[in-house]
């Protein structure tokens, strides 16, 4: 049976490509060129690659972007003061705050404290909670990716059996809160999904794997989900990336479940580009509800 990859980076440039045009015309009746906030604390080398790219995805889409890098030692209190001004800036419409934070900074309350309107990585409980209610603000960026790239290969997940492992506040919770939900913007094929959420205290977790008709890896481990914990035909959607001896590689083993997968994300290239091509969605959308 030969395996779909299905093409993450191309359906981001098809999305970002689309976002453009949108841009253009917004820009073109006469309103503000949307524009995100990227607050950077510290050196991370990853965390400066992925702002240094959401800064050109902003830049093709014909949108602004501004970074604020500030030094390591930052504390709670100065980072909670720019986000203050931030907050209060007409000209930001989207602020996102790039993790991990260093570790003398209270994260939850820095994500707390964006204002939920110019929430664009849908952190803030007010949008969490608007998600689980089924009537959302803004779609986490990541696991609307996932939706995206599902809908786009005509993947539907309407009474299918998805299996989630991961249960993170960023993708795995809100992904599966999403699947649950009648319609989550892209119709109700690409919603109405049972859901099982499986996680590093699962018993058996192999078990529960090989019932997915539709299998999310977000759990952040190299190479977890094998073979073996696949049913033959299922689609296999990987959300990990972890860094290892010998490249960047996924939480699937790639090689070994493309073997027996009907259709499987590659790492990288998968789900990636596609959370950025959501972050800038998402500040499109806050600048047309701001100015509303």
């Amino acid at each position: 049976m030969a395996v779909t990859i299905l093409d993450g980076k191309a359906t981001a440039k098809a999305i970002r490509e689309e976002l453009q045009l949108e841009v253009q015309q917004w820009v073109n009746d006469g309103g503000p060129v949307p524009t995100l906030a990227a607050v950077l604390v510290g050196d991370d080398p990853a965390s400066r690659v992925y702002v240094r790219n959401k800064e050109r995805a902003c830049q093709q889409a014909g949108m602004f972007s501004r970074l604020t890098h500030l030094p390591t030692d930052t504390s709670t209190a100065a980072l909670l003061k720019l986000l203050d001004q931030l907050n209060a800036d007409p000209a930001i419409h989207g602020i996102l705050v790039q993790l991990p934070l260093p570790s003398q900074i209270d994260s939850q309350t820095v994500l707390d404290h964006v204002c939920p309107q110019k929430d664009v990585d849908a952190f803030a409980p007010e949008n969490v909670g608007l998600l689980v209610q089924g009537r959302p603000r803004f779609l986490p960026c990541t696991p609307h990716g996932v939706l995206q790239l599902l809908h786009r290969y005509s993947i539907p997940t309407r009474g299918k059996h998805v299996v989630v492992v991961g249960r993170s506040d960023i993708v795995g919770k809100p992904m599966a809160n999403m699947l649950v939900q009648r319609d989550c913007g892209l119709g109700p094929e690409y919603a109405n999904a049972t859901v099982t959420i499986g996680h590093s205290l699962t018993a058996n977790l192999a078990d529960i794997t090989r019932q997915a008709d539709i299998l999310i890896a977000a759990v952040g481990r190299p190479r977890l989900i094998t073979a073996d914990m696949v049913r033959p035909g299922a689609v296999v959607i990987d959300v990990g990336i972890n860094r290892v001896e010998d490249g960047l590689v996924g939480d699937v083993h790639y090689e070994e479940v493309a073997k027996v997968a009907a259709a499987i994300t590659p790492v990288p290239g998968g789900v990636g580009p596609l959370t950025i091509a959501m972050l800038l969605r998402n500040t499109m959308l806050a600048c047309r509800l701001q100015q509303a």
